[in-house]
């Protein structure tokens, strides 16, 4: 996994050598790997803030021929991509639904945003079997009227689960579905509630208007943004226009198991500012793991080096 983008990292480490660094080094090095770090579907954004920032930290520096120039330079990358990770912040999702069940007694309450074809809807049901793995129980809304099929997909889902599917008819308004789902849930006295939305192409604008009444009628405690990694840079624009329309709260990645180039995970995060809560990596309902960003981060840098080793 990520071998284009360990690559490019690795360039950026070698490039910058046994001297006093100047603007002029950095900027030699960038022009040289900037390619590849697109072609690792690094945002351009991304990769100025990678830039501007290496500038500001090592420019002036001076480095011998040891080892430690390599050292220096590899942990100053780490500490600028961890940062833009730590500047997104954190979710521990269980933990905020455990404290809104002890406190308001209240379902909690989760909307799952992104188009068709990203893997949104098994997501959700991996979602809900890692929330019973978790003592926490709930309902599932088939919040995605418009495709055909999408309600007896959720509910197949559903099913497997033993977890109870609120839907209405083809055409039905979400925003409706999704009420309907929310007094089940009061009602049953069921922990969350977790609604599945239509696959909604960024570019209509009404499919967006319609997403942003569903956010303004249900108004969700969470909204997760699910974004396909093998996308690359349309994830990341899909994402920014996502969080204009919704201001969705953290991301899930899907098909993270296939080696994708890495990239969109570290753009996605500096674009949005929003965390990466949980990667799906497989097809089972198991397959939903939290993302570790010193993992990824580490993966990248070091991994580089180990590979160019051998």
């Amino acid at each position: 996994m990520f071998d284009r983008l360990k690559k490019a990292f690795s360039n950026i480490v070698k490039g910058l050598s046994e001297k006093e660094l100047s603007e002029a080094d950095i900027d030699k090095v960038f022009s040289e790997i900037e390619i590849a770090l697109l072609e690792s579907d690094v945002a351009q954004e991304t990769i100025s803030h990678l830039h501007n920032t290496l500038k500001s930290e090592l420019v002036g520096k001076r480095f011998d021929k040891s080892r430690d120039t390599q050292d220096i330079v590899k942990d100053t990358l780490k500490d600028i991509m961890l940062s833009i990770f730590s500047n997104a912040g954190t979710l521990d999702i269980v933990e905020m639904v455990n404290s809104k069940k002890s406190k308001e007694r209240e379902p909690y309450i989760i909307l799952f945003l992104g188009i068709n074809g990203t893997g949104k809807t098994t997501t959700i049901a991996k979602f809900a079997n890692l929330l019973r793995k978790n003592n926490i129980s709930s309902v599932i809304v088939a919040g995605d009227t418009h495709r055909a099929g999408a309600i007896e997909q959720i509910t197949e889902h559903a099913n497997r689960l033993g977890i109870k599917v609120i839907a209405q008819r083809y055409g039905a308004d979400p925003a409706a579905v999704g009420r309907d789902g929310v007094l089940y849930a009061r009602s049953h006295r069921v922990d969350t509630v977790l609604i599945d939305t239509a696959g909604r192409m960024q570019t209509s604008r009404n499919l967006m208007d319609e997403m942003a009444k569903i956010v303004r009628v249900i108004k969700p405690d969470l909204k997760i943004f699910v974004g396909d990694s093998l996308a690359g840079n349309d994830t990341i624009m899909q994402a920014r226009e996502f969080q204009r329309y919704t201001d969705f709260n953290a991301i899930i990645l899907t098909k993270s198991d296939s080696d994708y180039k890495g990239g969109s995970a570290l753009s996605i995060v500096h674009v949005t500012n929003k965390p990466i809560v949980y990667l799906g990596v497989g097809q089972g309902y198991d397959d939903l793991i939290p993302f570790n960003s010193r993992e990824f981060v580490e993966q990248i840098v070091e991994g580089s080096n180990n590979n160019n080793s051998r």
